[in-house]
């Protein structure tokens, strides 16, 4: 039995999700998270979850763990005293960043600081040339006597980016031989390994990044085995990383870096998971939490993924103001909007939300915990939305009054109105953010957001996720049930997999079969070994994947290969992909220029969980609430008498017409007066516009 009890754990910014399944029963709850030592919050949510199973913490079989504090890490710097040693020359390549500007009409553009400060970068007198070849021999004597410094500052870890490394790491690895030797407590973060692709700046960043992190997260993980064992929980432990898989506890505790967008990417595959089940190609993922909202295009079932992502932006989310990490990250868009987002107005008189959080110390003004500012939360219970006598199942209690008067003192006093005038400006305000960011995003990819079904989940997204639609011109939404902890979800979805990237730039005019196919084998054994340090037995399937370009474009496209195109690759071949990629993306190809490759990709990943079909109810019988409560309805502009009932009562085939409220422990769907509910086979309660 042991074998079949599996949990998810996502701590988030407000609060950590627990799940737990055993066979096709879940159990699930929410806690506060305890920022102090988040493995309190996650004993707290087991010794719940396994309450209400009616199990021990013994008979847990797996643990899949994502989270946020590597994020928060970098965002707050709050990491380990951390030196960088690189070639002679290229010292100030974080701080040069690129000549890109995020903002062209700001006189005074502020640019992120870097991670590390100027006397903390250290160079060596090594040279390799683009294709790997030594053109400046390295000396041991000299790493010896920079180790002696770096002992002498007292750093704790060491991230190592020379020149051209992706291409020959002989140097890197002398340097953390030594380093080994001088520094044996130190931790040392080669770029080689951390992230072996080309352009300076990201890869060094994210080298950085993953060493200033690593002592931290490596003590936590840490500590979060211990204390499981404590509670008698013996299981394996695994981390979702920010490509939608899941690897070890030793590889996360190495590449901490990997897990900087675990939880959101845990979301992406909760959403792709069910999107499997209805047979939907084109989906709109809508995770909305107590911190952020994370909305991502899934197409043909699998979540849009990237090489780089930004953390830290410094302008308001803007794209190219934040430190750039060069990892597989599932590709999203990221924006302060949670229910713990707080407001205020600024110097024109205009209602602002986020990006700063009152997460969950103190939390919303209506937690009774101290908090004084007006958040998202705040506003959706003083119009309504929120039950204060259940909210979290009725573990935390709100106060009104104190959500009132927070928007009076921050919004409503400002600007002249009551209470709920300021509520309804603070929603309106975050719901358009959100479709903004949906906007944005989907014309970036080409798409066009009336042809998508969105699937809506996180605490928040249930609240909001109907208004989102009528912003956006999207017919059909699903809201899964658990939808409060997708995520975690999304964590016992996930298969196991590891992406390995690697810099090799090829020109088609130069192509050679057989280093390409010896290429992308070495990338297949790379990743495979990765997995098979979480999955002894299971079959391994491999995506191929190369970035290419036009010669003298500064940015590659993905392209996708199959098994054959890498046993038996052809440079006709390749182009003939590349074209066609490049066509559907810009309308047209390039004549007379040559094409070539700059990075190459190999995923190895287990199979995915099957999805069991569902056969879509489109319509029913309409039941009647059996209360009602006043809920401002921001599309007309006024309160509605709207059907209050528990999702649990619903069977399938059930309808409710909006305007209503579906509860649950641990979030509740708003039925807009425009939409109607139906309850599908599978729980899911899927929104449409009324006929």
């Amino acid at each position: 039995m042991a074998q079949t009890i599996r949990m998810g754990i996502d701590i988030g910014g407000t609060f950590t999700d627990v799940v737990l399944e055993i066979g096709a029963r879940a159990f699930s709850t929410k806690v506060l998270t305890t920022y102090a030592a988040p493995e309190d919050a996650i004993v707290e949510g087991i010794h719940r979850v396994c309450g209400q199973a009616g199990i021990g913490p013994g008979e847990i079989g797996q643990i899949i763990h994502g989270t946020t504090l590597a994020t928060n890490a970098l965002i707050e710097r709050r990491g380990a005293k951390t030196a960088l040693i690189t070639t002679e020359g290229f010292r100030d390549v974080i701080e040069m960043r690129t000549e890109s500007r995020f903002e062209q009409y700001d006189l005074n553009l502020t640019l992120p600081e870097p991670l590390l400060p100027r006397q903390f970068r250290y160079t060596l007198r090594e040279r390799m040339d683009a294709q790997g070849n030594v053109l400046i021999p390295l000396e041991r004597s000299e790493i010896e006597a920079l180790a002696d410094r770096l002992k002498l500052a007292g750093f704790t870890s060491v991230a190592v980016g020379l020149l051209h490394s992706y291409q020959n790491d002989a140097h890197e690895r002398m340097v953390r031989e030594v380093l080994a030797e001088r520094l044996p407590e130190a931790m040392i973060s080669l770029s080689s390994e951390v992230s072996p692709q080309m352009r300076e700046y990201e890869r060094f960043n994210t080298t950085i990044a993953n060493a200033y992190i690593k002592p931290l997260m490596k003590s936590y993980l840490g500590r979060l085995e211990a204390r499981l064992r404590a509670e008698g929980v013996n299981c394996p432990v695994f981390l979702m990383h920010s490509g939608g898989g899941i690897i070890s506890i030793e590889s996360a505790a190495e590449f901490p870096v990997r897990l900087v967008e675990s939880g959101p990417a845990g979301g992406a595959v909760f959403a792709a998971h069910i999107a499997a089940r209805y047979g939907l190609n084109k989906v709109l993922s809508f995770d909305m939490g107590g911190t952020t909202a994370k909305i991502c295009l899934i197409r043909n079932l699998a979540p849009k993924t990237a090489r780089v992502f930004e953390v830290a932006r410094s302008y308001r989310f803007k794209k190219g103001s934040g430190m750039p990490i060069s990892i597989p990250v599932i590709d999203m868009v990221e924006i302060g909007a949670g229910g713990g987002s707080l407001a205020h107005v600024d110097a024109m008189r205009q209602i602002r939300v986020g990006p700063e959080s009152a997460g969950s110390e103190p939390g919303p003004a209506c937690y009774g915990r101290g908090g004084e500012r007006p958040a998202v939360t705040d506003a959706d219970l003083t119009l309504g939305r929120l039950d204060p006598a259940n909210f979290a199942g009725g573990s935390i209690p709100l106060y009104p009054e104190q959500s009132a008067a927070a928007l009076d003192a921050a919004i409503g006093g400002v600007l002249e109105m009551d209470a709920e005038a300021a509520a309804f400006g603070l929603s309106e305000v975050v719901d358009e953010n959100m479709a903004n960011a949906a906007r944005v995003h989907a014309v970036e990819n080409g798409e066009d957001l009336s042809e998508y079904t969105m699937i809506a989940f996180g605490g928040a997204a249930p609240l909001h996720a109907g208004r989102l639609c009528e912003k956006l011109g999207v017919a059909r939404c699903l809201v899964p049930p658990g939808a409060g902890v997708g995520s975690a979800i999304g964590f016992l979805r996930a298969p196991f997999s590891f992406e390995a990237n690697r810099s090799v730039y090829t020109r088609l005019s130069d192509f050679e079969p057989g280093k390409v196919s010896a290429l992308l084998g070495d990338l297949e054994g790379e990743a495979t070994r990765f997995v098979r340090t979480c999955d002894a037995t299971s079959p391994i399937e491999c995506d191929y994947k190369v970035y290419m370009r036009y010669r003298g474009q500064g940015w590659e496209i993905p392209v996708p290969l199959t098994r054959e195109d890498a046993a038996r690759p052809s440079a006709e071949r390749f182009l003939a992909l590349f074209e066609t990629e490049y066509t559907q993306l810009f309308g047209r190809t390039v004549e007379g220029l040559d094409v070539e490759i700059a990075v190459w990709s190999v995923n190895a990943t287990t199979p995915s969980q099957p999805a069991t079909p569902v056969e879509a109810v489109t319509r029913g019988r309409t039941v009647e609430a059996p209360e009602v409560r006043a809920i401002l309805d921001p599309a007309i502009g006024q309160r509605v008498e709207a059907g209050i009932i528990a999702r649990a009562s619903l069977e399938s085939g059930a309808g409710v017409n909006g305007p209503a409220a579906i509860t649950e422990n641990e979030t509740t769907v708003i039925v807009p007066s425009s939409r109607r509910a139906v309850r599908q086979p599978d729980g899911c309660i899927d929104l449409s516009p009324k006929e």
